[in-house]
């Protein structure tokens, strides 16, 4: 499907201009992370031909005993046993198979990973293994990932970067301790309000900033800010003019009323 408008750039290049052979070898530096681990997989297949899959798409070459090596180290390095590797998805809970779709997106050692909202679908404590998994994984495979997700602490655990975006437009963008330690746009500071804090006294005491009105439609957005119809400190000025991205690569703002 050729897209409609706007560019995919990736490392200088614009992947919505190449075609054939040149962008089959860049869809081998990127790879995916679904955010529901048992819907991803092909219940058909066993877990060694999940994970073999991306190999032998990109690499016929390879032996069946090489194929099944790589499958093996990627299935210890996810921290899945060796021996389950002819068991099918259905005998694996949520967490195991969130694995094994980790281990099929780096079978082919790719240079960026789109993780897809990962652990929504997990438990609380099975998530922090998984992003714990991931951090390992990234340091050990020189690996970026965009991690895609609504739970701010689990963004606040894994990102480096932080861009938090409203109805398809980017807000505010700062590195990570950054933007928790000092929050500027409207909308931030309303997430962050909304986060839980784990002392009973201060969740009590703390002040959650609502948002007032309805999350207008994608479809048909606000003139000017999208934020604007929610927004506590909008202006006239706020419904003709549309703010873009300005300050430092430490921290910038896309606000008419926030200056960094």
């Amino acid at each position: 499907m050729q897209a409609t408008e706007g560019q995919v750039v990736w490392l200088g290049q614009d992947l919505t201009r190449l075609q054939g052979n040149a962008l089959r070898e860049k869809r081998k530096e990127i790879q995916m992370i679904f955010q529901d681990p048992l819907a991803s997989l092909n219940p058909r297949m066993t877990v060694g031909d999940i994970i073999a899959e991306p190999l032998q798409t990109f690499y016929p070459e390879l032996s069946k005993d090489e194929v099944k090596q790589r499958v093996q180290e990627m299935m210890t390095r996810v921290g899945l046993l060796p021996n389950v590797i002819n068991r099918y998805p259905h005998e694996f809970s949520g967490g195991q198979c969130q694995r094994i779709g980790i281990a099929r997106a780096l079978i082919l050692k790719p240079k960026l990973v789109i993780c897809d909202e990962p652990v929504s679908a997990l438990d609380v404590s099975i998530q922090a293994q998984v992003v714990n998994l991931l951090k390992e994984l990234q340091k050990e495979m020189g690996l970026s990932l965009i991690f895609i997700a609504h739970d701010l602490s689990v963004v606040k655990h894994i990102s480096d970067r932080v861009l938090v975006m409203y109805l398809g437009n980017a807000v505010e963008l700062a590195e990570g301790k950054e933007l928790f330690d000092n929050p500027q746009h409207p909308y931030t500071k309303a997430l962050m309000s909304a986060v839980p804090v784990p002392d009973p006294v201060k969740e009590r005491n703390k002040q959650i900033q609502l948002l007032e009105g309805e999350l207008p439609s994608p479809m048909n957005p606000p003139s000017g800010c999208v934020f604007r119809t929610r927004c506590p400190i909008a202006t006239e000025a706020c419904a003709k003019q549309k703010p873009t991205l300005e300050g430092t690569d430490l921290h910038a703002v896309s606000c008419l009323q926030v200056q960094l």
